[in-house]
């Protein structure tokens, strides 16, 4: 009995991979009805499930089975041409051998499963004149691009003059949210060519290589005090451990196929739904992600694919009227970049919409009018994660309940990665998820905050930056910040953000980290080590704090919490914004005696100051890319030409020599801007009023001692009308900087 069991399992185990190839090639098939070799591969695989299920007596399975190669035989032998409803026929006998095999694994029997409304579907195709193709018209056939994916074609129109026989098929109806949801069948699909393993007893070998690594990090720590003898032992378990946890972890291992084997059924089904003309190319097929991270990584790709097709690709009839195909196209993509994996969801759609974005997180009461026009157009298109959040003007069976993207990015980032969107309007989306290797092992680096000690993921981290008294921190609107290589970087100090006391006397450790397109310093007091550590699961209280991914222990037997760097970007830079802004307004509302300036120097030792509401942005510019207008330098600049001023020249500090690039101060007002040249940006200081001295000099409104040296107020209006006399003609005043964040930004 236990022999005819382990028959059962391998029929099932082969047969569930058999069926997502079937999906494919006879979606495919659709697309080039006289490829025939798709048209023996699918034959192939139906016999072979006959004959295997009649051997092992599942009776139905092995009629349902008969009756699709019967049509399949006709197909073969070119009595009849591949056309929608007979792949909407042959599709639905694939769904019912599904579920057919779904019982045998529940129940060991093919439970009550009905395959009747199947067999009548076929026989009554069967029943039909056969559809030929013509002997001057070919059957139509659509060529897949060298390296594309399938076709998806609509579902063919059928003809309204003829009425249907009693005996013919009812018209199928997609209804995409059964085909896709997830189902834990325990029916495991490998390649042909690989070891079946049980997944049980990997995911027990992986705890096992985990413990393996603890001990191993232990021994090395003994080593370094150690004997010669324990310190070469310690070496060997380091290279047996290392190749166990490598072979362990290739193992689990999948190619993303596996993923994208269920794709060109789903969109076809999407595509009929939804009324649209898809074409779907995949890409990057080969590239390989852990086996639990491909399961995680399921609901979240089907939401951005559903999104794609529903809201993304319009009608065919609107892409026509706008110079598009009727056909869109839907590419998914995956590579390896830095380390992690990256997954792209494409469409040629219409794009999203920022506008629309802020009017309907008005309407819905996320976002004030206030709030969303200080947005930029990526923040706003963030605002699609909220939960609840969407901007379809109807809920339909496959989207516009605000669910799908909220689930999308908290589904990956409880994995430990993040998403992105970037969109145009009128030529597409492209939804970008970044996840990592693996989970159950990763390179950390370890810091010391107060007493607690705390892991680092490698993927994030971009370099360590040592902080002494030459180089302190500065503030922008009392948020604190790190000039690194003449960028302005945020801060986040990790006590404070975790509420763990005040850190060490000395200046401390900025490890500089990424997330998402957010790059911030971590500000913490020691940098302990960098170790491979082995991932714990975290108990929900602690997950739902929002900053931390896992926990580990380390080499000493200490626990560390492993930050989630994601988390931490997004409740420390907000409240940082947030607290920034009262700060503004509260100083508004009191005085205007104190303002922050913007202290440049131009050189001869001379450093003015500008008022920093006045300044848009700070550039640098290529010394090359200077051109001239008249006797005007002026470059070329976002799509326009901006006028230059240098103000060592106006100011009479003597002409500035050198090779390197332009440090720019850009103003901007009433649709004109103008770049006022310096040599260095130095500083953003607090000024007062009253104590200014009316010390100066033909473009200057005065003097201050300002970070206790003299620096010159410059007259703002004055040096812009140097470089562009029509700046102030329409009589506005310059417009202030909305976001100071950017100030040093380069961007």
């Amino acid at each position: 009995m236990e022999d005819v069991d382990d028959i059962v399992r391998e029929f099932l185990v082969e047969s569930d991979e058999n069926l997502d190839q079937l999906d494919r090639d006879l979606v495919a098939l659709e697309g080039a009805p006289g490829d025939r070799g798709l048209l023996s591969s699918v034959f192939r695989t139906i016999h072979t499930i006959k004959g295997t299920s009649g051997f092992l007596a599942f009776d139905r399975l092995e009629r349902l089975a008969h009756a699709g190669e019967n049509l399949l035989a006709e197909l073969r032998d070119g009595r009849r041409a591949m056309d929608g409803p007979t792949t909407d026929v042959l599709l639905a006998v694939v769904d019912r051998i599904r579920d057919l095999l779904r019982a045998i694994e529940a129940t060991g029997g093919e439970g009550d499963v009905d395959i009747a409304e199947a067999v009548a579907r076929v026989e009554g195709l069967l029943a039909d004149e056969p559809v030929l193709p013509l002997a001057d018209e070919p059957a139509p056939s659509v060529p897949a691009p060298a390296g594309a994916g399938p076709v998806i074609p609509s579902p063919a129109p059928a003809p309204e003059a003829v009425e249907a026989a009693p005996s013919a098929p009812a018209p199928v109806t997609a209804a995409p949210a059964e085909p896709f949801a997830d189902r834990d069948d325990g029916i495991r699909a490998v390649a042909e060519t690989s070891i079946r393993v049980d997944v049980d007893l990997l995911d027990a070998l992986m705890r096992q290589v985990g413990e393996l690594v603890l001990a191993r990090n232990q021994i090395l720590r003994l080593s370094g005090n150690g004997a010669d003898e324990l310190a070469r032992a310690g070496q060997r378990l380091d290279v047996i451990a290392s190749e166990l946890q490598e072979g362990v972890m290739k193992t689990r291992m999948q190619p993303i196929e596996h993923l994208w084997s269920k794709m060109p059924r789903m969109v076809r089904d999407l595509a009929a739904t939804c009324h649209r003309e898809v074409s779907l190319e995949l890409a990057g097929g080969e590239t390989e992600l852990d086996r639990g991270l491909l399961e995680a990584v399921k609901d979240p790709l089907t939401h951005l694919v559903r999104n794609a097709v529903d809201h993304g690709i319009e009608p065919p009839d609107e892409r026509v009227a706008a110079g598009k195909p009727a056909k869109g196209v839907l590419s998914l993509r995956a590579y390896h970049a830095g380390g992690l994996v990256t997954i792209e969801v494409a469409d040629d759609g219409r794009g999203i919409d920022p506008a629309t974005v802020a009017a309907s997180a008005v309407r819905k009461g996320v976002r004030t009018e206030q709030q969303v026009e200080a947005m930029a157009a990526a923040d706003l298109l963030q605002l699609l994660f909220l939960p609840g959040f969407s901007t379809a003007e109807q809920v339909t069976n496959v989207s516009g309940r605000g669910v799908g993207m909220d689930v999308v990015r908290t589904k990956i980032e409880a994995i430990g990665g993040s998403v992105d969107i970037e969109s145009t309007v009128g030529a597409g989306t492209v939804w970008r998820l970044r996840i990592p290797l693996t989970l159950a092992i990763m390179p950390a680096l370890t810091v010391a905050c107060g007493a607690e000690r705390y892991a680092v993921p490698q993927a994030n981290l971009l370099e360590l930056v040592a902080l002494d008294e030459r180089n302190a921190v500065e503030y922008v609107h009392s948020a604190p910040v790190y000039r690194l290589r003449g960028e302005l970087l945020p801060l986040v100090s990790l006590s404070e953000v975790l509420g763990v006391g005040a850190t060490a006397a000395e200046p401390g450790v900025i490890a500089v980290v990424q997330s998402d397109e957010t790059r911030f310093g971590l500000l913490v007091d020691h940098v302990l080590d960098t170790e491979e550590i082995v991932v714990k699961a975290l108990s929900p209280r602690l997950k739902a704090i929002g900053v931390y991914a896992g926990a580990t222990v380390l080499g000493d037997g200490r626990v560390a919490l492993i930050l989630d760097v994601q988390g931490l970007a997004r409740r420390a830079l907000a409240a940082a914004a947030s607290d920034g802004l009262r700060q503004r307004a509260a100083v508004v509302a009191a005085a205007a005696e104190v303002e922050q300036v913007l202290v440049a120097s131009i050189g001869g030792g001379r450093r003015v100051a500008m008022p920093l509401r006045s300044v848009t942005r700070l550039e640098t510019i290529p010394r090359e890319s200077v051109e001239l207008v008249g006797g005007r330098e002026v470059v070329q600049y976002r799509g326009s030409i901006l006028p230059l001023a240098r103000l060592d020249r106006i100011l009479g500090a003597g002409y500035l020599e050198g090779e390197g690039p332009l440090q720019v101060v850009v103003h901007t007002g009433a649709g004109r801007s103008v770049g006022l040249v310096v040599e260095s940006i130095v500083d953003i200081l607090d000024d007062v009023a009253e104590e200014h001295s009316d010390v100066g000099d033909p473009g200057l409104l005065g003097s201050a001692v300002l970070g206790e040296h003299v620096t010159e107020l410059l007259d703002v209006r004055a040096a812009i009308l140097a470089a562009d006399p029509a700046f102030y003609s329409t009589e506005r005043a310059p417009r202030v900087a909305r976001s100071p964040e950017l100030i040093g930004a380069g961007r």
